[in-house]
């Protein structure tokens, strides 16, 4: 009998997990393979929390579904009062979804309202600006606003038109030989202003982009200065900044937000990924108190909604999460074990002929790779080497799990993985991931 599921692959369904504990996950042909990335960046506590497993039945024990726009749970309202002090109160409200793509829709559709109303409506602002090789989502409205051309690809004459790009900030590549970092983030700025004043400064809603670059880049920070620049050019033409920290935020990079390590803060911010770990899908925005105090002045509503905001399971799990990173100052390390991680990665890796950097931040890195080191040429997409690496890894002598990209050079081509373990790993663990890792990237290039 065939398969019902779809999987992404149709013909090629993917290992069945039958059990998950800790950082492992176990299939039923016996492997037990060490989740290096957490899924898609998610799992941030490891598989099977006690804690957060009771948390869940306590609240299936008072609650299980209420329709938010109707009523409100004490769950609900203990994750955004959590979440609105983590910013020490900039970011004054919190509306809970299902998932980062949805927390992006609601954040466009927000900034949208947010100019309808304002005391003097600006109704012709209707774009965005966002930038290539980028990634906020998978829903028509959110894939838009992305930039990343091969899951773009299919739906182009579909998607709005409404947003256009600019280049990321992407040093690796990007920065010229002879530039400082001051003068990269200067041209990088007068790129912004220049699109500002080609679609027009008083069309523009916001300007979106990931705090620190998921899977389309792999993990690249921002030149430091970067989003102060950034921000300046919006605030200067009246428009808002989007941050998308669904994949960096709640605590990936090493601080709970990851805005907090770049000296701005945002009008609107979107998280998902570390904000529920994996227990249940839940993903939020969080609103500054500019934004929230124009709607209060105005019509007083968000004009959207959706059937499973503010779930109460989701929020309960959120909720325990969230108490445990902070009870057990997991944040702490993240920053100690992920220059760890760093340390070791560059000081076995880097070497490598194929691989062209190494970078990240907390418990978040990426490996590119290169055909060429000296012209950063990249293997070409048929190579397909980032999913060769992630496919060999699961394999028996290896056992081991991460994240492949492809497109990060050009949106077509270019092949990064990344790794992105627990909060709670340990000194020994990074140690296993690395050697695991080192075994997988030799095999593929011996293959070559």
């Amino acid at each position: 009998m065939p398969p019902s599921v779809l999987y992404t692959k149709i013909d090629a369904p993917p290992p069945e997990i039958i059990r998950s504990e800790g950082n492992y996950l176990e299939t039923n042909d016996g492997r037990r393979i060490f989740d290096a990335s957490g899924g898609a960046a998610v799992a941030c506590l490891g598989h099977n929390d006690a804690r957060v497993k009771e948390a869940i039945i306590a609240q299936l024990d008072k609650t299980a579904y209420v329709y938010s726009p109707f009523f409100t749970v004490p769950a609900a309202e203990e994750i955004a009062t959590f979440l609105t002090e983590s910013t020490n109160g900039a970011m004054s409200r919190v509306f809970i979804v299902s998932s980062g793509t949805e927390a992006i829709e609601a954040a466009l559709k927000l900034a949208r309202q947010y100019f309808t109303e304002l005391p003097q409506p600006q109704l012709q602002r209707t774009r965005f600006i966002a930038r290539r090789q980028s990634y906020h989502g998978n829903t028509l409205g959110s894939l838009a606003a992305g930039g990343h051309k091969a899951r773009r690809a299919i739906y182009e004459p579909i998607l709005a038109q409404n947003t256009s790009h600019v280049s990321p900030c992407y040093p690796y590549r990007d920065m010229w030989r002879d530039e400082s970092e001051e003068e990269y983030v200067a041209r990088l700025a007068q790129e912004l202003e220049n699109e500002f004043q080609r679609v027009g400064p008083e069309t523009v809603c916001a300007f979106v982009a990931e705090t620190m670059a998921g899977t389309t880049l792999g993990c690249v920070l921002a030149v430091p200065g970067y989003f102060k620049a950034i921000k300046e050019v919006c605030d200067r033409h009246g428009a808002l900044l989007v941050l998308d920290e669904v994949m960096s935020g709640m605590g990936r990079t090493g601080t709970l937000h990851a805005w907090e390590q770049e000296g701005i803060v945002p009008d609107l911010q979107t998280i998902a990924k570390g904000l529920g770990g994996g227990y249940a899908p839940v993903g939020a925005l969080l609103i500054n108190s500019r934004v929230v105090d124009v709607l209060g002045q105005g019509s007083g509503r968000f004009t959207h909604s959706q059937t499973y905001q503010g779930h109460p399971i989701a929020c309960a799990t959120a909720c325990a999460v969230q108490k445990i990173i902070r009870d057990d100052n997991l944040l702490q390390n993240v920053r100690e074990q992920g220059a760890y991680l760093g340390q070791l990665l560059k000081e076995r890796l880097a070497g490598h002929k194929h691989v062209g950097d190494v970078r990240g931040r907390g418990l978040f890195w990426a490996l590119e790779f290169v055909k060429d080191k000296t012209t950063k040429e990249s293997f070409p997409v048929t190579s397909g080497i980032a999913q060769r690496v992630h496919l060999t890894g699961l394999q028996a002598e290896h056992c081991i799990s991460v994240i492949p990209g492809v497109g990060v050079a050009d949106g077509k081509n270019g092949d990064i993985i990344q790794i992105a373990p627990a909060y709670n790993i340990t000194r020994a663990e990074i140690e296993q991931i690395v050697e695991r890792l080192e075994g997988v990237i030799e095999k593929v290039f011996a293959a070559l």
